[in-house]
């Protein structure tokens, strides 16, 4: 099997990472084959926003909002516990990026393309990542969508959407997944 196929068929969402620094060269090479992802008439409509710790600190005061109003039932200990991870998710991940996609809103279809062709981009930054021995998770928490990560981010909300945090840094853990079978999803029609 190719690398590539290889690369396409063993990559897994990384949810644990170890504590071991990505170098900037290769976070440049997998930006690089984010930008020759395919792009409907040419839009290059992504934006990759890496956060500091700076940045990210400016997202903890709504990250802690929005982990206490999610864990209100969960009595003293599980809330202590619940932002606890809140904040781990934030500042103890190696490296995090705030992906997003130009806005077009007179146009749904052109947005709608757009949205497929950043995907396609970030599709091609993790395949990159994982080549290079990092793993990822892409999460569209509610904190990617409030408000203040745009104000925190300087992201115009009218000119942007963003569409997830990627999460990166070397697996502690690869996760083992069970797949469809090529049979449940591809159908040949006469």
């Amino acid at each position: 099997m190719s690398n590539v196929q290889n690369n396409l068929n063993s990559r897994r969402t990384v949810y644990r990472f170890s504590k071991k620094e990505v170098q900037i060269t290769d976070l440049e090479t997998a930006f690089k084959a984010a930008s020759n992802a395919p792009c409907h008439k040419q839009t290059h409509p992504w934006k990759f926003y890496v956060l500091g710790d700076e940045t990210r600190k400016k997202l903890l005061p709504r990250v802690l909002e929005l982990s206490r109003e999610k864990s209100r039932f969960l009595g003293q200990d599980g809330l202590i516990e619940s932002e606890k991870k809140a904040v781990s998710k934030i500042m103890d991940v190696p490296v995090i990026i705030a992906a997003s996609s130009k806005l077009s809103p007179n146009d749904d279809f052109r947005e709608e393309e757009d949205y497929a062709a950043t995907v396609c981009s970030l599709h091609n930054l993790v395949l990159s990542l994982w080549d290079l021995g990092l793993g990822s998770q892409w999460s569209t928490g509610s904190i990617t969508r409030d408000d203040t990560t745009y104000a925190a981010l300087n992201i115009s909300q009218d000119k942007e959407r963003i569409i997830g945090f990627l999460k990166i840094g070397y697996p502690e853990l690869v996760p083992e997944k069970e797949k469809k079978n090529v049979e449940q999803i591809r159908f040949y029609l006469p």
